[in-house]
């Protein structure tokens, strides 16, 4: 059994979710004993507000430091691959947030290097750990709901309903051709491979750009903040990444799927939802109000 107490980690990013790894890692005993910002300043800053005794000046120094045993990734897209790379050939252990890498190229040389290290590697699909979701995956693996049939369901977010709301994901050279598949979509399709054990075999899809143009702020801005910024902070941007995708799945053994992703759904701030059913019932998991997890439950067919 590990002794999280005895592990040393570093993270790197203090944006949206660079702090929620801190949190998550304190909480589970694990030792954040430094960070990595855009800035000497900002890390310094940053260290300060999250109770961490190092504010690294560079990602290079970071690695360098012999105390640090993993490094966690939370930082924009492109930077994925060349950090996560950087950290392996460190011999440190790495924990990256998806997406691994901007092309499949890339990521199969993650692989293959993490393979020839021994070390541990990840990504970062938090949603398989949610106690529920463990709950389902007994619940179908276990046979509850007989041979499977049907995966369906969605996720669905508003933070991108307005043309002036901005993030960098919003740019493929940051964030990669796909957006809301990339970023909501993923998580999805990873829950539920991971509760049924079942892969994708093909897809089918219809995106849409609601938005094609955009208010880029002038300046920067980070995600969520809900800045209010005036009209003349913004510029006109063209937008190519999807708003909306429509996916149609054929899973393995014949089963089918359908997943609705988007981010402009109003009054939707994180609504996560799916549906499977199978030759003896369904599994459903279902959510109330803004912030809670929901339940799965599992319902039997009535005859008449």
């Amino acid at each position: 059994m590990v002794n999280n107490s005895t592990i040393k980690a570093a993270v790197v990013g203090v944006g949206f979710i660079g702090p929620v790894h801190v949190e998550a890692l304190k909480r589970n005993n694990v030792s954040v004993i430094g960070v990595v910002g855009l800035s000497p300043e900002e890390a310094a800053q940053r260290a300060r507000v999250l109770g961490v005794p190092k504010g690294y000046a560079s990602f290079e120094e970071m690695l360098a430091d012999p105390e640090v045993e993993v490094v966690h990734l939370a930082t924009p897209n492109y930077l994925h691959f060349e950090q996560a790379k950087a950290v392996l050939k460190a011999g440190k252990h790495v924990v990256c947030e998806k997406p691994l890498a901007m092309t499949t190229t890339e990521s199969a040389e993650l692989v293959a290097l993490a393979e020839q290290t021994g070390l541990v590697n990840a990504v970062n699909f938090n949603l398989r750990f949610y106690p529920l979701v463990h709950q389902a995956r007994h619940i179908v693996q276990n046979g509850e709901i007989g041979d499977l049939f049907i995966l369906q369901g969605s996720y669905l977010q508003d933070w991108l309903l307005y043309p002036t709301d901005w993030s960098w994901r919003l740019d493929p050279e940051l964030g990669g051709s796909l957006r809301a598949v990339a970023d909501i979509g993923s998580h999805w399709l990873d829950m539920l491979t991971f509760i049924t054990g079942l892969r994708v075999e093909a897809v089918f899809a219809d995106f849409k750009t609601f938005h094609p143009i955009r208010k880029k702020p002038a300046k920067p801005v980070e995600t969520f903040t809900g800045k209010i910024l005036q009209p003349e902070d913004f510029i006109d941007q063209p937008i190519s990444t999807e708003d909306y995708a429509s996916i149609l799945l054929r899973y393995e053994n014949g089963v089918r799927g359908n997943l609705t992703v988007a981010q402009v759904c109003a009054g939707r701030k994180n609504r996560l939802f799916f549906e499977i059913y199978g030759s003896k019932s369904r599994l459903c998991l279902t959510r109330s109000g803004r912030t809670s997890c929901g339940s799965v439950t599992a319902t039997k067919p009535t005859k008449s």
